[in-house]
């Protein structure tokens, strides 16, 4: 029996798709499953003989009276918001500048890019070496050498925190920036000319044509910094360890504390579904935000 051109072409298709839904089953969806059903039992490393008894949705209730895993919740919802809020204006502001003709415009956009390509634990002892208050750059500045006058930074509950958002807002704003460029460029400039002649001034054309139709661009943006946002992890461990007294504790890094300082691996791994679980509620809820934006601009 002879299979048809078209049917030949399904299982060719099938064919170069598989490998990479292996990939993704072995290396995303594992992963992830595994990690639930851990959540469901009670796991202590270093205890062999307590096994892995089945406790159901009792590590789940315990998180829901953890002091200091709501706390932690707390603190990583406050850096999702504020830090992909600036992220985003930053990133719109330098897109913007980096649209324009201008000599020299491709060195500065290599430039940009360049806290971006760093790896984060570099940045993140860099930030902390500019936060120290022994020799940091920015006691420094400030107070020069007058060393009585320098201010422990990543001592001060407050301060602290204010430092890990600095910290990833200069490092992700490029990465938002190179998203919205790439849908600034796609805006014909005939209608920027055709709204010079009608009189329009900068802000208006700005808030009539480029925001609207740079919408989507930002939409992706903001959808995968919100994402790396929830599971921030190198920059608590690298700066600040979760100090001073919790004040920067987030939940990936105290779930990693209960697993691997603690020996909680169940509980660990409770902490690591709720993030995974909150990142893909804030995924599909963009995702459906997106989706209504574009058919709106299609019908448009």
């Amino acid at each position: 029996m002879k299979l048809s051109s078209l049917s030949r072409e399904r299982i060719f298709a099938l064919a170069l798709i598989a490998p990479c839904f292996l990939f993704v089953v072995v290396f995303a969806f594992y992963p992830i499953l595994y990690s639930f059903y851990l959540s469901l039992h009670r796991i202590i490393l270093g205890i062999p003989s307590l096994g892995q008894p089945f406790t159901g949705l009792e590590n789940y209730r315990d998180l829901l009276h953890d002091r200091i895993a709501l706390h932690s919740l707390a603190n990583t919802l406050l850096f999702v918001f504020i830090s992909t809020f600036l992220e985003i204006l930053f990133g719109l502001i330098i897109a913007l500048v980096i649209n324009r003709h201008f000599r020299g415009r491709g060195m500065v956009r290599a430039a940009i890019l360049v806290p971006w390509a760093i790896p984060t634990v570099v940045s993140s002892q860099m930030w902390r070496f500019i936060f120290n208050d022994q020799y940091g750059l920015l006691n420094y500045i400030l107070y020069g050498s007058d060393t009585s006058r320098y201010s422990a930074w990543l001592a001060d509950p407050v301060y602290a925190f204010s430092a890990i958002v600095a910290a990833d807002v200069w490092k992700t704003s490029s990465f938002a920036a190179l998203l919205i460029l790439a849908g600034l460029q796609v805006i014909p400039d005939e209608l920027y000319e055709a709204a010079r002649m009608d009189g329009a001034g900068a802000w208006q054309r700005f808030r009539r044509i480029t925001l609207p139709l740079v919408k989507p661009a930002i939409l992706v943006a903001l959808l995968f910094r919100t994402m790396d946002a929830f599971r921030v992890f190198d920059l608590v461990f690298v700066m600040t360890q979760g100090g001073p007294a919790d004040s920067t504790n987030v939940l990936q890094f105290y779930g990693y504390k209960k697993m691997f300082t603690e020996g909680l691996m169940g509980y660990g791994s409770t902490i690591s579904v709720v993030v995974f679980l909150m990142a893909l509620a804030v995924t599909l809820l963009y995702i459906r935000v997106m989706g209504k934006g574009m058919l709106k601009a299609e019908n448009a």
